[in-house]
């Protein structure tokens, strides 16, 4: 589980996501979980199959709970899927934010970026 933090990490250094600070009263733990798969059925001893996930590798996470507890909540919810298709109709060009690049391709206010620290070996 360690490689998977070290690879991670080493990848977000190279891409300029993040990057090493000295001292931070913000620091969140980071975790390993388990990525799931698809279902797959396995006995037990009694013969009865059991639906089980299926465990396709790791994924690391950064635990956001303490800064999460002190944010200032937004109010304000999602717009309706209806109301967001109607506006999309109007359009021709679309464009996606992928799972790794959309989510690090949002900016974090340089006043804020010292509360996403994380700490981990490397």
């Amino acid at each position: 589980m360690q490689e998977v933090v070290k690879k991670e990490v080493l990848k977000l250094l190279h891409a300029r996501i993040i990057y090493p600070v000295p001292h931070n009263e913000w620091v969140s733990p980071v975790h390993v979980v388990p990525k799931k798969g698809g279902m797959t059925d396995v006995e037990n001893n009694k013969n009865e199959l059991i639906p089980q996930c299926t465990i396709t590798g790791w994924r690391m996470y950064i635990d956001y709970q303490k800064l999460n507890a002190t944010t200032k909540k937004d109010h304000f919810p999602l717009p309706f899927i209806d109301k967001m298709l109607e506006r999309l109709t109007k359009h021709s060009f679309f464009c996606y934010l992928d799972g790794y690049s959309g989510y690090h391709q949002i900016p974090i206010h340089p006043n804020d970026q010292s509360k996403t620290t994380f700490t981990c070996p490397y």
